[in-house]
């Protein structure tokens, strides 16, 4: 009997820390769950990760899967450890102590909107005390204003990543304006051997990423490339495709998108209004937005609108990205907008919104020609107090802001894009010459892999600060902590 090969190990291999992941399950097409991908695919050449997969009625919720080797494959990392453990929505208590229990992690990385963890917050006291692990959370909020009722749920945690610039600054505003510790990993006085308090947050830029390799221009010769143009463009008789690539859910605005195209028609010259297109890859009637298919046959029916209902593999979105000649993404809020980057990545120029992660991927500068920062006095550029950006995109600001909520979220602004406003903007990539669109595309691509936004840049960035987290850890959490109440506390508790 042949005894199979054993592999040498290294001694002086140090062993990998292991990460808890909560997020969507990871193999999951939602943008947390590719993001999420993203992240473990990155960075588990430095960690070892077990995932609770949220989704809502998860199929294969109450099992455990051990995706090592496809991870291994896809990675390049062969010592790769990735187990998921599927769950009906967002977990709870028992099945997070279960699985500390049992897989022993050294910290916990959560990811998505703070209500879907409100009761990891509620138990954040008992896991720090009792497993002795730091919490990690990539996070983000959409706008303005300060959103203070997140102030306890940023003090439980160690580390913050923000996605964008503008969550980067909420979260050491929150933070700060409650009296907690902020340690600013990004500031020029930090890494200088810290001493943590046992309370004190750090806080940290870590815009999202996404595959520079698999989001690309390709040839026009290739078979997918001639696929889509033949489908999309030679088919309907067009020669310049707007796209817009999101969820139809109402703050993405999809009536806006479609009453900005046709305007943007109104304007061409009669014998090429019909050579235009807009293509809308999403689900035409969604109860969380709107009848797109009404919304075009009644208001605008003289308009060629395409839509792109079924999934698509990540190969073949990035081909009707190719060939397409600008993408738009108008959503009055948005936390990033990855739409936006795929476009960028694949060279194609934007339209995009000025609210949210959208100004990160317009590159404002300020006049000293650097890219601009947020802090308590500047918080957006929402009102173009820098104009010049960078050349792959055409900026629209916000005509209106209105301030939105519900019980859980008192208040946010949501900035609303005249629809005129962008119709002309996509005037502007149609006036301009096709090699002159090409460039300004390649530009938008050049400042993806020189500014963080690729998937293993943005594992980098991370490693980096979890390693850092680390290599600094802050004193136990007391058992148990006073706070001062200020009379003005008091009063807005209703305590007299």
């Amino acid at each position: 009997m042949e005894l199979p090969k054993l592999k040498k190990i290294d001694s002086n291999k140090q062993k990998k820390k292991k990460i808890l992941l909560l997020a969507d399950d990871l193999r999951l097409p939602s943008g947390i769950g590719t993001i999420s991908k993203e992240i473990v695919l990155n960075t588990v050449r430095q960690y070892d990760w077990v995932q609770i997969g949220a989704a809502m009625n998860h199929p294969d919720a109450g099992k455990m899967f051990d995706v090592s080797k496809d991870v291994a494959k896809e990675s390049g990392i062969e010592d790769a450890v990735v187990k998921i453990i599927p769950s009906n929505g967002y977990g709870d208590r028992n099945l997070l102590f279960a699985v500390l229990h049992q897989e022993k992690p050294d910290a916990i990385f959560h990811f998505t909107d703070p209500r879907y963890w409100e009761w990891l917050y509620a138990i954040e006291h008992e896991i720090k005390t009792t497993f002795k692990i730091p919490i990690i959370y990539y996070s983000i909020w959409d706008d303005l204003p300060y959103p203070m009722w997140n102030s306890p749920f940023y003090a439980s945690c160690d580390l913050i990543m923000g996605i964008s610039k503008q969550s980067d600054n909420i979260h050491r505003e929150v933070l700060l304006q409650n009296d907690y510790g902020v340690y600013d990993y990004d500031s020029e006085d930090s890494k200088v051997d810290p001493k943590l308090d046992w309370d004190e947050v750090v806080t940290g830029y870590v815009p999202h990423g996404l595959n520079h390799n698999v989001y690309k221009p390709i040839l026009e010769t290739d078979e997918l490339y001639q696929r889509f143009h033949t489908d999309i463009k030679i088919k309907n008789d067009v020669d310049f495709v707007v796209f817009w690539n999101n969820r139809n859910i109402r703050r993405k605005q999809p009536g806006d998108v479609v009453l900005a195209f046709q305007h943007f028609r109104n304007m061409l010259p009669k014998d090429k209004k019909d050579r235009v297109a807009l293509l809308m890859h999403t689900q035409a009637s969604d109860a969380n937005g709107t009848d797109i298919r009404a919304v075009w046959k009644n208001v605008a029916p003289e308009c060629k609108v395409i839509f792109s209902e079924k999934k698509l593999s990540i190969q073949e979105l990035n081909a009707m990205y190719n060939i397409s000649d600008v993408v738009v993404n108008i959503a009055s809020n948005e936390g990033w907008g990855l739409s936006c980057t795929e476009a960028l990545l694949s060279c194609t120029p934007i339209v995009n919104n000025v609210t949210g992660g959208l100004q990160d991927q317009c590159r404002f500068e300020d006049k000293d020609g650097n890219w601009i920062q947020f802090d308590g006095k500047f918080s957006s550029n929402h009102k173009g107090t820098f104009k010049t950006h960078g050349k792959w995109v055409k900026p629209v600001f916000p005509s209106n802001r209105s301030c939105q909520g519900s019980p859980v979220t008192p208040y946010i602004f949501d900035d609303r894009a005249q629809f005129e406003e962008v119709g002309e903007a996509l005037l502007y990539w149609w006036n301009m010459p096709k090699d002159q669109r090409e460039e300004c595309g390649e530009e938008g691509r050049d400042f993806c892999l020189t500014s963080g936004l690729t998937s293993k840049q943005m594992g980098d960035k991370m490693i980096e600060m979890i390693d850092f987290l680390f290599k600094y850890p802050k004193p136990d959490r007391p058992r148990y902590t006073l706070r001062k109440i200020t009379n003005k506390q008091y009063k807005e508790m209703g305590i007299v």
